[in-house]
Parts: C-alpha cells; sequence; structure tokens
C-alpha cells in the first residue's frame, strides 16, 4: 500500500504522540511556512507508524559481530561509563561509493543517483544515541540530491515542525521520542526537501515483494529510502538494490547507529555501518516496515540549477 503524506492514528501503532484525526498532507511541495494540513477522508487506510528505535535486535551475546554492540562496549571502557560524544563533525558524502557488487556474474543492479550526506548518531554533538536514527535517516534524505548540508533541519526544528503541524503535541520539542517515516514524509514537504512517498509493507511480508519497485525506483533517478518497522524498529536508509538469478537478492543499507567520528568511507564500509545485505538476513519477517521514497522535487530543483 502505498501513499503520500499521513493519514489518521492507526490503531496498534507504536507511536505515542497525538495525532491529527482523519488529516492527510496534500502533495509535498515546498512549503513557504509552517505547513498547514488541509482536513479530508484519506483515500487508503494510512500506514501504522514504525520505524525511529535505536534499540538494535542484534545487542545479545548470540551476535557478537554486531558493530553496534562492539561500538557500545568500547564506548564505555573499562569502568562501564559512556564517553562523551564527539564534538560536531565533518559530514562525509556518498559513503557507499568503492563498494563492490554482492555478487559477480548476471544480476539487475541499481543504485541511487545523486549526493548526499550520511548523517549519523551525534555527527553534530548532540548525543541521541537510543532515540535519533530517525531524525538522522531524515537528514539524510533532506541532503539529497546535492549532498549539501544546506536547508537540512537540525534535531530541534524537526519536533517543533512536527508540534507547529499538529503531528504532535506540545511537549513533544526538547523530548527524546522517536520519529519513523511517516513523521519523515511530512517533515520533508514542511522543509522543502525532496518529495516522499510512503508505501506500507504488512507484516510477514517482509520486503522481497518490493525488489522491483525498489529497482524500479533507483533506476529511475530516485534518492534514499528511509525504511522502519515495529519489532524492527532500527531506521535506516536504503540506496539500492541488487536482484540476481532465483531468489537470490541485496539491498544497500545507510546504517545511522554508528557514534564515532568516521575520517572516511573506507572505515565505514569496514564497520558495516554502509554495505550490501541480503533482503532475507536484513529485515524480520515478523515485522511490518514503512518505506518513504524521495524524489526531486521539481521546484527545488529548478532553484538549484538557476
Amino acid at each position: 500500500m502505498c501513499a503520500t503524506g499521513n493519514g489518521g492514528r492507526v490503531p496498534g501503532s507504536r507511536d505515542t504522540g497525538a495525532q491529527v484525526q482523519g488529516l492527510t498532507a496534500v502533495g509535498l511541495a515546498r512549503s513557504k511556512g509552517p505547513r498547514r494540513l488541509r482536513a479530508r477522508r484519506p483515500p487508503n487506510r494510512a500506514p501504522p507508524r514504525g520505524g525511529g528505535a535505536c534499540a538494535c535486535a542484534c545487542h545479545d551475546s548470540a551476535n557478537p559481530s554486531c558493530p553496534q554492540l562492539a561500538q557500545d562496549r568500547a564506548s564505555r571502557g573499562s569502568a562501564g561509563v559512556r564517553h562523551a560524544p564527539p564534538a560536531a563533525l565533518e559530514l562525509l558524502q556518498d559513503v557507499h561509493l568503492g563498494l563492490a557488487p554482492p555478487r559477480r556474474g548476471p544480476a539487475r543492479l541499481a543504485v541511487l543517483s545523486g549526493h548526499y550526506l550520511y548523517y549519523h548518531y551525534c555527527c553534530d554533538g548532540l548525543d541521541d544515541r537510543g532515540w535519533g536514527c530517525g531524525y538522522r535517516t531524515l537528514q539524510t534524505l533532506c541532503s539529497w540530491p546535492g549532498g549539501q548540508a544546506t536547508g537540512v533541519p537540525g534535531l530541534d526544528a524537526v519536533q517543533a515542525a512536527l508540534e507547529d503541524m499538529g503531528d504532535k503535541p506540545r511537549g513533544f520539542r526538547g523530548s527524546r521520542s522517536w520519529i519513523g517515516c511517516v513523521e519523515a514524509s511530512l517533515c520533508l514537504a514542511h522543509f522543502g526537501g525532496p518529495q516522499g512517498r510512503l508505501c506500507h509493507v504488512p507484516r510477514g511480508a517482509g520486503l522481497r515483494g518490493e525488489l522491483q519497485r525498489l529497482y524500479s525506483h533507483f533506476a529511475g533517478g530516485g534518492g534514499p529510502v528511509m525504511v522502519g518497522g515495529d519489532a524492527d524498529a532500527q531506521a535506516k536508509a536504503l540506496l539500492g538494490v541488487c536482484v540476481g538469478p532465483g531468489t537470490e537478492a541485496y539491498v544497500l543499507i545507510l546504517d545511522p547507529h554508528c557514534s564515532s567520528a568516521p575520517k572516511n568511507p573506507k572505515e565505514l564500509q569496514a564497520a558495516g555501518w554502509v554495505g550490501w545485505r541480503e533482503v532475507s538476513s536484513a529485515f524480520d519477517p515478523c515485522s511490518f516496515y514503512n518505506l518513504c521514497l524521495t524524489s526531486c522535487n521539481s521546484e527545488k530543483q529548478q532553484h538549484t540549477e538557476d
């Protein structure tokens, strides 16, 4: 199920904020001020809200290779205390470049067009470990297609905008509440970022059924795709897809949970923060998923060209 914008609260949602009942964001054209939502009956049921949680499902002794688990251990040191987050960092661009294809031989491969910046935990000096992955993925989406920080909102600005447009209650600003793909689509419209289109993948379906949609999206010049769910609530971005013979398929994942200070893309690639993952192992079949697919905002693109 695909939709553009936002709908009302769906029972069973993990989102804890108050929602605007029966409202749909009309279009994703660039907004000149606070976003106003025009009331009308949604044509389809809105996607359940999910995504944004940063509690890695791999955090157990059965999977010691999880990069987030190793990083958390290192950040606490021998005394078991978290080290302070780094100061604001210089953001890296297009960190997937240089990765080898996931397989040799015949395959259909497509990756995003344009450029992006890699936003991740603590990259601006704010310690958002444990709650900020949805915001960081949204920032990566906002930096596309120019790969520039100009116009990318900070976390406080995102929370303030969601309050102002009535999607979240007063007091959301300054909190550590998560956001997912639905909130990201609203913010893309509010801040004049790329256009965002929401797609909902029901529980138990996984992303295998969305491979053709993703391939067409990237092959057609589309940008990064935000993904998040409920049982698997870690927000992340998809940058490409590779479909091989038979059932073999991979997605290129950009993970915002890195809280260190990466010096170059190769360091991120070696640590597993960006890389190709087999679809069946990368996504939980017990979770529903929402996708937010980005494409060029024609008004913004024209302004850039001028």
